[in-house]
């Protein structure tokens, strides 16, 4: 049934006689295809509509909590954003709201990740000249006010959450829920739970910190890719942004130089945090040093904590083990976080409850 959906879709949209062939998708309800038709490549994502599974029993769908989106609309409304402040979001060639399906433009296959393994881009370009870029694309991200309301192109518009405390606490309990069963092999107690939101909900302020911005949310190696051809900041293809929030500037820009699944050497991460410094002093308002500082290492600190839960529960739950090859790196980054003065208390509570038993 789903089939004869997509291949009227396809025929609506004049792409009936396209070369079909699947996509490597992602831990989501979605999946991909490339096409070709007379030598002109394009995308087909298939994401029917609907909340994902729970992620714990007796838990209200993560995708609920989290603010994930579950259908195609703020991928569309996120996408159309994206292209109006001059970055790179694939078009929109044909889409069918309804049942789920969109057309859209081939960025090709430069990911950053397989980029970054490789050493060089694809013309030979110095990582720093990527990285470089990527930062860049986030200072254009922020430098307009966060949008609450985007329009998604049928007379609807898509509301665009804020990191709240539903998203937050939900993230929270990640470690607290896999990390300690599969890794130490105990449950975290309630009074540890109670303790670890605690020390949390102290550092909440530097979350909530500076003004707000969009926020892409994957905005690492595996989500952006290279167009070298093109000119500044449209060099940097975004592929996964549906999930968009208005929070901290800090949050993507961590993602990005922490990223979790490729090595971002130490002098790497300090050099393009000093070139966004100076980039955000110069062009985006109210920007305070020391206050980004801090809120970087504390989203740092705390996505980096949601990693760490995270690889257990893909490896417990999922049975997909590979993941575990990027806890050393997801706990380097935790520990370049936890120097920072405003962690010190959460940094006493992991050594004397986790890290050190771990």
């Amino acid at each position: 049934m789903r089939e004869e959906t997509i291949r009227s879709f396809l025929k609506e949209a004049g792409w009936e006689k396209a070369e079909r062939r699947p996509l490597a998708g992602d831990a989501s309800s979605r999946r991909y295809e490339r096409l070709s038709l007379a030598g002109r490549p394009a995308v087909l994502m298939d994401w029917p509509s609907g909340p994902y599974a729970t992620v714990v029993p007796g838990r209200a769908a993560y995708s609920r909590i989290a603010h994930l989106a579950e259908d195609v609309r703020p991928f569309v409304a996120v996408g159309e954003h994206l292209r109006r402040l001059g970055l790179t979001a694939p078009e929109l060639i044909a889409a069918d709201l309804t049942h789920g399906l969109l057309l859209l433009e081939d960025l090709g296959d430069q990911v950053y990740g397989l980029l970054i393994e490789q050493g060089k881009g694809p013309s030979g370009e110095e990582l720093d000249e990527l990285y470089r870029a990527g930062v860049e694309t986030l200072i254009r991200l922020q430098s307009v006010p966060a949008p609450h309301s985007l329009p998604v192109g049928d007379g609807t518009s898509h509301l665009v959450p804020h990191f709240d405390d539903s998203v937050f606490r939900a993230e929270l309990d990640v470690p607290l829920d896999w990390y300690f069963p599969t890794i130490l092999e105990r449950e975290a107690t309630s009074a540890m739970r109670d303790d670890y939101h605690a020390l949390w909900t102290a550092l909440r302020p530097h979350i909530d910190a500076g003004v707000p911005t969009l926020f892409l949310r994957d905005y690492h190696s595996p989500n952006i890719l290279w167009l070298g051809e093109r000119e500044a900041i449209a060099r940097v293809g975004l592929i996964d942004y549906q999930d968009a929030l208005i929070g901290n500037r800090a949050y993507d820009l961590v993602s990005f130089l922490q990223d979790a699944r490729r090595d971002v050497p130490v002098e790497r991460e300090e050099a393009m945090l000093a070139h966004y410094i100076t980039r955000a002093k110069a062009e985006l308002s109210g920007f305070d040093e020391e206050e980004f500082r801090a809120s970087y290492a504390v989203l740092g600190a705390e996505r980096a904590l949601r990693l760490i839960g995270l690889w257990p529960r893909l490896l417990r739950r999922d049975g997909k083990p590979q993941y575990m090859a990027h806890m050393p790196r997801t706990m380097d980054y935790l520990r370049r976080n936890l120097a920072h003065p405003a962690l010190r208390d959460l940094a006493r509570w992991l050594d004397a409850n986790m890290l050190k038993q771990g």
